[in-house]
């Protein structure tokens, strides 16, 4: 039964693209390529991209820099929230800062961030690490805070320390919530990496659909979306099935 729901789930989401592509085809029949490319021209455009590397190399670019910023963000991000959802004080020194930052999008810090750390590719990666860590620690702050008190408070009572009440109880109730930041974290560095890449970047999927614009060539930059959608759906299922395999024991399941 859950088989054939399986697979009736698939061939509708199938049916469902399928239907997507004959709609755009239709639409675009008799409309202007500059303003809406028909999915063969699109289909083109694929080709030639790959043939010469451009795809190939902006893809490989612009995952680079989203995973490193990414792992980043999640190296600082989980022990400073824990760290910050286990003590108030901390917590109370670096709530301001928190709050002050994260209201500010990383386009902002774009010029500075060149100006500080070059055009290089240190520059993209921090404004990853910075659109990621706030998610992240925000995230942990709320999964510690969820904890039942009276949990904390029975470990106590059977004699464990705070280092176990820590990595026994805190710890296990707060992977659902470190995971969910994760992936929200992934979806904000697509955005962020295409921002960064229009404005400072020669190569990567960014600087591929702003040089598309230059050129006049919309097909191009429909290749670059649809590169990009594929690439975080990739991404999210690849992080969804490692979680789901080493932390089973957690019993966390997404």
């Amino acid at each position: 039964m859950i088989r054939r729901l399986f697979s009736t789930s698939r061939l509708l989401s199938a049916f469902s693209m399928v239907m997507g592509l004959v709609i755009w085809a239709l639409v675009s029949r008799n409309m202007n390529p500059l303003f809406l490319p028909t999915p063969w021209a699109t289909w083109d455009a694929l080709g030639e991209l790959a043939r010469d590397g451009t795809l190939w190399e902006s893809l490989l670019l612009s995952s680079r820099r989203i995973l490193i910023g990414w792992s980043m963000g999640l190296i600082i991000g989980i022990p400073l929230g824990l760290l910050m959802g286990t003590s108030r004080i901390i917590r109370t020194l670096l709530d301001p800062y928190i709050e002050f930052f994260r209201f500010i999008p990383p386009i902002a810090f774009v010029t500075l961030a060149i100006i500080w750390l070059g055009p290089g590719e240190l520059s993209k990666v921090a404004l990853i690490f910075y659109t990621t860590v706030f998610i992240v620690i925000l995230n942990m702050i709320a999964g510690v805070l969820a904890v039942n008190p009276l949990r904390v408070r029975a470990a106590a009572t059977l004699g464990a320390s705070q280092w176990q009440i820590l990595s026994t109880v805190i710890w296990p109730s707060t992977v659902p919530y470190m995971i969910t930041g994760a992936r929200i974290a992934m979806s904000n560095s697509f955005l962020t990496i295409v921002s960064a890449e229009m404005v400072a970047a020669q190569q990567g999927l960014g600087a591929m659909i702003w040089l598309a614009r230059n050129y006049g060539r919309t097909e191009w930059v429909f290749i670059g979306i649809i590169a990009l959608g594929l690439l975080g759906f990739l991404f999210d299922r690849v992080l969804r099935l490692v979680s789901n395999r080493f932390l089973k024991r957690y019993g966390v399941s997404i």
